[in-house]
């Protein structure tokens, strides 16, 4: 059995999943497409939710094969999110059938959530107390609740619909689709979209909102641009920045005055100064898929897929802190997009191709641990 940590991070004790984490149940296994039905584990108890019209059936031409797995888009990705209270992380990617739920205090993985075809996003809710999960292939976003696993609500946004962001209070969501060339943008409170945004090129998972929830940066794969949208104008034709080279994932700075790009064909870092235009090429691992920027601003770690590594980038000069590596604490397995930080910005979360989790000290650049195992 994994042992308990002590960590900076308070327990909170009320909750089923939490007494659950902590007794050394068995994984829970819900699941977002049945009729309804319960399964316990020691007391703990899942419902789950058949919602009927919305519920899509997708023939899955080959299983084994990620690429096959989503008939709509020919793309795979990884997404790891972790609740604002640093209690729970969700993950999966483009080729599972389900998420995987895991405690972080403890390290333990508590459930699974089984019934998807083609997973591409995890957001929660400023709240912690639900997350969204977009599903390429079903084309649907689904509202999960942690008190149960169970899906509380099923938005229909097409075919194709792959990354979202959402804003500050978590009361609107946007949502790409990358079969539809759009973005949608959603009202939250009352699950319905208000607006569909077009004249986009392969949107996948890469978009991100500014900190002033004004500005949405959408990655085009189809054309290796971002497109810089003005949501209270909602521009029919937005400002674009091109010259990426595989764009993957982006981050935009606190200030909202640096843009910061994945290229996985030329294994560099581009940094944007949306002020002058000014460009600056950092170079990081082989394939990086990942750019993600510490709360604080100072820190973006790079996750190189191709040679198992992330870059720690200082964001005050653009140069290279140092590589990660897999240690004696734990392996670093395929990392891509899915990389979240602790809200002190001193410890990295990184998903593994396993869909572990490894856990790592940003100052000293060390895998810590591996949660989920």
């Amino acid at each position: 059995m994994k042992r308990l940590r002590t960590t900076r991070r308070t327990m909170i004790a009320t909750t089923a999943l939490a007494a659950l984490a902590l007794s050394g149940a068995a994984v829970t296994t819900a699941s977002a497409d049945a009729p309804e039905k319960k399964s316990s584990s020691k007391g703990f108890t899942t419902t789950v939710v058949d919602f009927g019209a919305y519920t899509s059936k997708v023939e899955v031409a080959d299983p084994e094969e990620p690429e096959d797995r989503d008939p709509t888009v020919n793309a795979t990705n990884n997404t790891l999110a972790v609740s604002p209270n640093e209690q729970f992380a969700v993950a999966t990617n483009s080729y599972s059938d389900h998420l995987v739920v895991i405690h972080v205090p403890s390290g333990k993985k508590v459930a699974e959530i089984k019934g998807y075809v083609s997973p591409r996003n995890i957001l929660f809710a400023p709240n912690s107390k639900s997350f969204t999960v977009s599903d390429s292939a079903r084309g649907v976003v689904d509202r999960i609740s942690v008190f149960g696993f169970h899906v509380t609500q099923r938005l229909p946004l097409g075919a194709g619909v792959f990354g979202t962001a959402q804003s500050a209070d978590g009361k609107w969501l946007y949502a790409n689709n990358a079969a539809a060339d759009t973005v949608t943008i959603v009202d939250l409170a009352h699950n319905r979209p208000t607006d569909v945004l077009t004249g986009f090129h392969e949107p996948r998972q890469g978009t991100k909102l500014s900190h002033s929830g004004d500005t949405l940066f959408v990655t085009n794969y189809g054309t290796g641009e971002v497109s810089v949208v003005d949501l209270k104008n909602k521009d029919a034709d937005p400002e674009t920045i091109g010259g990426f080279q595989g764009l993957r994932a982006v981050s935009v700075n606190r200030a909202g005055d640096r843009l910061y790009a994945a290229n996985s064909e030329s294994d560099e870092i581009s940094v944007v100064n949306l002020v002058s235009g000014k460009r600056t090429s950092v170079h990081v691992g082989d394939k990086p898929y990942g750019a993600a920027l510490s709360p604080d601003g100072s820190v973006l770690l790079s996750g190189n897929m191709a040679d198992n590594t992330l870059t720690a980038v200082n964001t005050a000069d653009n140069s290279v802190i140092g590589t990660v590596e897999s240690g004696p604490k734990g392996e670093l397995k395929g990392p891509r997009q899915a990389i979240s930080f602790s809200a002190d910005s001193k410890t990295a979360w990184v998903l593994n191709d396993d869909l572990t989790v490894a856990e790592v000290d940003v100052k000293n650049l060390k895998v810590t641990d591996i949660l989920g195992d």
